[in-house]
């Protein structure tokens, strides 16, 4: 074994250091914006060019470089696949199981059956409901689900599916039980609390203005005026849920307590107040959900698996249940609920004593568990009034390791290149260098994560990507990680309505293949302006508010 020592700026000019430290960056987002490839292969083609520059530039002992690559790989994938894909992979059979007993229509159809004004249904569907499905699933789901139902609803094609992908923004960066800030957290060892606080701190403040912002786009302020108090009871309602959860909660139940509480912050309002004129696009010819009637029982059990999630996730984030299961100390073996073991190939030096790097993680108390406990409880409602059974629960999760096995594969190499490019020391040098741009890369902090998730399609890899050089680059400069890091995931949310793989499903859902250039065309402009102010929000909130950063 022969130790080195990271070079951060090997060529002497850190600019030219970053430029072939952001080389596999560059080959990535060609293979997948422009190649098209799949994303496990084009991160396979991205590790095997980050390895040669962590030999030949970055000083990895070539007598020793197989070895110390193939086990920063093993452990970045590792990651990737637990806690990080353990979490997808019970999110998403939480929401299979709910369309496998049939209640996901009867979500549908509460919903779907509250007005008959479009501007309305917009905001129910495109906005309060497609986050819910965010929280729940995420991976594409929400546009395509949302989208299709709007067709259903007589939307015109292009506006179902650019409304879609607008009014689901501000849920991304919790999406999927909050795997984009877990993954954050993963990659810089950052606490995701802070990073799903600060990210709750600044989300809220787009959010209040989506609502108004969809149904503008639909008929101008005009058509907007109509619905104004439908609009801020949306856009209110689901900020301070948004805010109160990721603060004082729980980040990873952020989207599912949000859309839930604005969900039912409308059904209230609409008791009470209509708008004055039914408002509907030319044309259109408008349906409701279904002429089928559920009874509110039925209701009460097919939204029943979420409130169970909501409460478990809870309580497994809660402090007290934490430290009932104490992490063993170094030396020690690791109890029941703990998986603990050495990496071979892979060292540390403390003091004068080198020894292998030591990798553990506490299972039990993993956001997945909790979502794994949740679908048992669930399945034991279902059983018991919706003619669910036990080899129903089983097969479902089957076919749900199945569908997620290609995107499993994707995420583990997508973190293998981040814990390579960290080891080695590629991501400070990104990082020294986005740092020179001083004052000002708090503004573009939210920018570096929109670039990403244009190319990647996803918060969670553009996090995995880019949150240690955005670590890196805050410290340089002198401002709050916590703030930088968020910030990434944050601005990122802005590209998720223009990156290939979403307009794809938006295209997909509203049967507009070979159109996809109309949908972007239609929400390149709002991306715009919402990483815009998230970049402001970002630079405010690191000069002139930094009161408003969670500090350890």
């Amino acid at each position: 074994m022969q130790p080195w020592t990271k070079v951060v700026d090997p060529f002497g000019n850190i600019w030219l250091s970053a430029l072939v430290a952001a080389l596999p960056i560059f080959v990535l987002g060609y293979l997948l914006a422009v190649r098209k490839m799949k994303g496990y292969l084009a991160a396979l083609i991205t590790i095997v060019i980050a390895t040669l520059i962590g030999i030949f530039m970055y000083g990895i002992p070539y007598n020793n470089s197989v070895g110390a690559v193939l086990a920063m790989d093993f452990l970045g994938a590792f990651k990737g696949l637990f806690p990080i894909f353990y979490v997808v992979l019970f999110g998403v059979f939480l929401y299979n199981l709910t369309v496998e007993a049939g209640q996901f229509e009867i979500i549908k159809w509460s919903i779907g059956k509250v007005s008959d004004d479009q501007r309305i249904q917009a905001i129910l569907i495109a906005f309060c409901f497609s986050a819910f499905i965010e929280g729940a699933a995420g991976f594409g789901t929400p546009v395509a689900i949302a989208a299709a139902m709007m067709i259903g609803m007589g939307f015109p094609p292009v506006y179902a599916a650019g409304l879609a992908l607008v009014a689901n923004s501000v849920p991304v960066a919790y999406g999927s039980i909050g795997i984009p800030i877990t993954t954050a957290g993963s990659v810089t060892g950052l606490d995701p609390n802070l990073i799903g606080a600060m990210a709750g701190r600044q989300l809220p403040i787009l959010t209040l203005i989506v609502p108004l912002w969809v149904v503008m786009i639909m008929g101008g302020w005009k058509a907007a005026k109509g619905v104004l108090p439908a609009a801020i009871v949306a856009g209110v309602s689901f900020a301070a849920a948004q805010f109160i959860s990721s603060n004082y909660f729980s980040y990873q139940i952020t989207d599912l307590a949000a859309s839930f509480s604005s969900i039912i912050a409308m059904a209230i309002l609409l008791v009470f107040w209509k708008p004055k004129d039914k408002w509907t696009f030319e044309g259109a010819q408008v349906q409701l959900a279904s002429d089928k009637k559920y009874t509110a029982g039925q209701v009460a059990v097919a939204w029943s698996p979420y409130v169970i999630t909501m409460i478990v996730i809870f309580i497994w984030s809660e402090k007290w249940f934490k430290d009932l299961f104490p992490a063993s100390k170094a030396g020690q073996a690791a109890p029941w609920y703990e998986i603990k073991f050495a990496v071979p190939g892979l060292y540390a030096k403390t003091g004068d004593t080198v020894s292998n790097v030591v990798h553990s993680i506490n299972w039990f108390t993993a956001s997945g568990t909790a979502i794994l406990v949740a679908t048992l409880l669930s399945a034991l409602v279902l059983i018991a009034f919706a003619n669910f059974s036990f080899a129903r629960y089983l097969k479902t999760f089957g076919n749900t390791c199945k569908q997620l096995a290609l995107p499993a594969l994707s995420v583990a190499c997508f973190l293998a290149y981040a814990e390579l490019s960290t080891r080695t020391g590629m991501g400070e040098t990104l990082g020294k260098a986005l740092s020179s741009t001083g004052v000002l890369f708090a503004f573009f902090a939210p920018i570096i994560g929109f670039i990403g998730v244009f190319l990647t399609g996803s918060d969670t890899s553009t996090n995995a990507l880019f949150g240690k050089l955005q670590q890196v680059a805050a410290k340089e400069v002198g401002i709050s990680d916590i703030l930088a890091v968020s910030s990434n995931s944050t601005g990122g949310c802005a590209a998720k309505m223009i990156s290939p793989q979403s307009i794809a499903v938006g295209a997909g859902a509203t049967n507009q293949a070979g159109q996809e250039g109309n949908i972007l065309r239609f929400t390149f402009k709002h991306s715009l302006i919402f990483v815009g102010l998230m970049g402001v929000i970002s630079w405010l909130q690191a000069y002139v508010f930094p009161w408003m950063v969670p500090t350890p």
